[in-house]
């Protein structure tokens, strides 16, 4: 018998599709929007569901391949690494999909393209860069990784996250982005659409935030935008529960049947809400249609774009026809090669005052909570192996090690102490734990017996299980109180009502402990320093700690600098690795140490790469992909979006950075000559000066002279990454195609006439060679007539909401440049008065004609 027409991979995808639905009765197509789509045996339909995680690895599935955290990989600047990388992680998603096809989906929720304009962000870790070139070119990488290169067949269905305006994770799901055209046009969107437009994402996800006062997954940009730029058709899913809070958390719509209903107008696709639970999806939709909210076709054309994925990835073809379908489990857990090129490739050297590399044959004191702790993250696959800084570093030199923690105990009143047996934790014979600060008032403990941390089981019970925290809740925090009889330990996830209790019936929250010091750890790491040729501290962040998901970090200011500062004394030769997920400020430090590294947390060659960079096996060549800022002071609010007006990022701000965007120094030297600009390509001679070889990013940024409007001061246009031996030369060729701006009289991409500055170099701030050159572009007219409100270039206390300038309080303002004079019109420049919500126009700019706003 012939099979059905849905069933011929000759058949076109939209043909194939079109046949099936045909098929599916109204009730099987509703069931089909949730996350966890049923199967349908009646047409031999396999149980199928959206997400995998897949950020820098396989994760949540168990132990396989962990290369680098997204913002490490992109600090490579290396996309065919990143390319090579995303079909590694692609490859053992087909594993994990072989082991079990039901459990283990090939919808992979990766890469992240949010760009990183607040270092504060607890999700950090999870993007590439606050630059959205850079921050575009990675995301393609990384997807056309994952994706594969087959005509027909998708090795997995790569999606992008998180659509749009998401850069702060308190509040998340109530706060509104505001993003008036320019900065949705020039820095939010590109990031999107590069991965997109190359067919390297198949799928997006919205974000929890609203955008403009709207909830971003009923953002008309999904429909006006995205879709108009995927070449084979677009998936749209959302975020965990986050369907439910359109009418829920954010009240944005008075009941579940209106939310949804809007929610499949706007374009999702699929529900990822309630867990595997579709009943809430299914009752409010079936009501919206009942009710008239919903047309059945919205509901065909979303169950139709999931169920293309589907074909795509080959579901309903035979496997002898899809490469990727004789993919076993055989390859999970097997690229620690690349693993390991990658950690090396994201070392970033920061400072070198001629302390590095080191000598073999030295003594070192290895210090720090990171020496010999590789940290894994929220999605992070389980490491299959560990190589710590500390075991790397002992294959160069004799080690001493210090972890620079405190050890205690902790005695109540009575005398008597805390004590772990078998992972239960009661009153009795001494235990001792080791104290780790990290900052913004909390604490883990470690039991020293077990190398357990301690704390609340499920009862409320204190225990000591865990081998690192770790979970959704972090059950292992505790903020320390201090009281006249002691010190309380509060556990972070134990509300007033339900305290962490001691054997069941003693109360932590009202147990004050006396903190018994057995070891000072920074007295001990200075020691150990004192004795040492060089001192290697390391030292970083926990990802599940403070910066994370669902939660900001509150300063950037490392935590541990009174170590720092402690150890750097001892011995004045002391090299300091951060190992974090997001830049920090060193208040000065940074002056007293001859040598800083820095790395994202690496994965399980983390400790190998670093240990390689610090004796020079390899030439560092990591270049930093965010601004590191000397203080919290030089950033804006983290709820201000708006990074033109507040100054926000490298292409906006003036102030001196700690270290800049671009920045990352070598064990080599390169010499810059000979740039040239020829029909839109600059080019410069790149040559190795030094006497090892190494890998330089070569990068080239403009500076518009002439815009009628406010241009960053400087914007990364492309790069190169160019591999150079001692006394070697390049010619390396830059594309200035990013000269263009949004432009809001015509409301489109324009690239302006005038002249514009080339600079290349090795960072945006060490700059080796500039160039003026006019370029011939549009000559922008002045505008003139009705100024849409959003359209402002400067604001104070307005809040954007649905397209509609909102003044919240008492004198604030809204400024529009370059307006045509009239005759009854304020000379360009003239900024336009409000009182209360309504616009009042002074009489200077009675000429000057904007949408009023109540």
């Amino acid at each position: 018998m012939d099979p059905l027409p849905f069933r011929d991979p000759g058949l076109p995808v939209e043909d194939r599709v079109t046949d099936l639905l045909g098929r599916l009765t109204d009730e099987e197509k509703v069931a089909l929007l949730h996350q966890h789509q049923p199967a349908v045996p009646r047409l031999g339909l396999a149980a199928f569901h959206t997400g995998m995680e897949a950020l820098h690895g396989v994760a949540w599935l168990g132990p396989a391949t962990v290369f680098p955290q997204a913002v490490g990989l992109a600090s490579s600047w290396d996309l065919d690494l990143v390319r090579r990388v995303g079909e590694a992680v692609g490859v053992e998603a087909r594993g994990f999909h072989h082991r079990d096809p039901v459990a283990h989906g090939l919808n992979v929720w990766a890469p992240v393209v949010n760009p990183l304009r607040d270092p504060r962000w607890g999700r950090n870790e999870e993007g590439y860069s606050e630059d959205p070139t850079l921050t575009a070119a990675m995301g393609t990488a990384y997807a056309t990784g994952l994706r594969g290169d087959h005509p027909r067949y998708l090795r997995t269905a790569p999606t992008l996250k998180h659509f749009l305006g998401y850069n702060n994770e308190d509040d998340r799901c109530v706060t509104s982005s505001d993003l008036r055209p320019r900065v949705l046009h020039e820095y939010e969107l590109p990031c999107f659409r590069g991965p997109i437009e190359a067919g390297a994402a198949v799928a997006v996800m919205p974000s929890y935030n609203l955008v403009n006062g709207r909830p971003a997954h009923l953002s008309p940009l999904i429909g006006q935008e995205l879709r108009t730029w995927a070449p084979d058709g677009l998936a749209i899913v959302s975020d965990a529960y986050a369907p439910s809070n359109v009418a829920g958390l954010q009240a944005y719509l008075a009941t579940q049947a209106e939310g949804h209903a809007a929610l499949l107008d706007a374009g999702l696709d699929s529900f990822t809400d309630q867990d595997a639970d579709p009943t809430l999806m299914i009752e409010s939709v079936t009501t919206a249609i009942k009710d008239g909210l919903l047309d059945r076709s919205a509901v065909d054309r979303a169950v139709g774009n999931v169920l293309a994925l589907r074909f795509r990835l080959g579901e309903f073809d035979p496997p002898d026809d899809n490469p990727y379908a004789s993919i076993t489990s055989d390859v999970i857990g097997t690229h620690g090669g690349l693993a390991l090129e990658a950690a090396r490739q994201a070392v970033v050297l920061l400072r070198n005052a001629s302390a590095l590399p080191l000598a073999r044959g030295t003594k070192l004191a290895v210090i720090g909570t990171h020496a010999d702790t590789l940290f894994e993250d929220w999605y992070s696959g389980t490491l299959p192996y560990q190589v710590t800084v500390r075991s790397a570093l002992e294959e160069f030199a004799s080690v001493t090690y210090a972890e620079g923690v405190d050890r205690i105990a902790l005695r109540t009143a009575d005398g008597r102490y805390l004590g772990v047996r078998g992972g239960v934790v009661g009153l009795g014979e001494r235990s001792l734990f080791d104290r780790f600060d990290w900052g913004d008032g909390v604490w883990t403990l470690r039991d020293v017996g077990s190398r357990r941390y301690l704390g609340v089981g499920e009862d409320g019970a204190l225990v000591a299980t865990a081998t690192t925290p770790s979970g959704w809740d972090v059950r292992e925090l505790f903020e320390p109180r201090l009281t006249d009889g002691g010190v309380v330990l509060r556990n972070t996830v134990c509300g007033a009502d339900d305290p962490a209790t001691v054997q069941g019936d003693l109360s932590l929250d009202s147990t004050p402990f006396e903190i018994e010091r057995v070891v000072d750890g920074i007295a001990a790491a200075a020691e150990a320093a004192s004795r040492a040729d060089t001192a290697v501290l390391v030292l970083g962040n926990d990802p599940h700690i403070n910066g994370r998901e669902t939660q900001d970090r509150t300063t950037l200011r490392l935590p541990s600098l009174d170590l720092v500062r402690a150890v750097r004394e001892a011995n004045p030769n002391t090299v300091l690795v951060l190992v974090s997920s997001y830049p920090y400020a060193l208040d000065g430090e940074e002056e007293h140490l001859p040598g800083i590294v820095w790395t994202a947390h690496g994965g399980q060659e983390q400790g190998r790469a670093v240990a390689e960079a610090l004796y020079g096996v390899f030439s560092p060549s990591g270049k930093l992909t965010q601004t590191w800022y000397r203080s919290d002071d030089d950033l804006p609010d983290i709820f201000d979006y708006d990074i033109i007006r507040a100054g926000g990022t490298y292409l906006y701000f003036t102030g001196e950075p700690l270290f800049p965007f671009g920045h990352g120094l070598s064990y080599t030297t390169f010499e810059y000559s000979d740039l040239t600009w020829v029909d839109g390509v600059a080019t410069v001679s790149v040559t190795n000066t030094g006497d090892v070889a190494g890998a330089e990013v070569v990068q080239l940024y403009s500076s518009a002279l002439d815009s009628r409007v406010r241009q960053p001061v400087r914007k990364l246009q492309s790069f190169h990454r160019v591999h150079l031996a001692p006394g070697e030369a390049a010619v390396v060729g830059l594309r200035a195609d990013q000269l263009w701006h949004w432009d809001v009289v015509t409301g489109r991409r324009v690239v302006e006439a005038g002249r514009y500055e080339l600079l290349v170099g090795a960072s945006s701030r060490d700059i080796r060679s500039r160039l003026v050159v006019d370029v011939a572009g549009e000559t922008i007219a002045p505008r003139v007539g009705v100024l849409p409100a959003p359209d402002f270039d400067d604001c104070d206390g307005v809040r954007l909401v649905d397209d509609e300038v909102v003044f919240t309080r008492e004198g604030a303002w809204i400024s529009f440049e370059d307006v045509t004079p009239g005759p009854r019109s304020a000379p360009p420049g003239t900024r336009i008065s409000v009182d209360g919500t309504s616009l009042v126009l002074t009489a200077e700019a009675a000429g000057v004609r904007v949408r009023e706003v109540r």
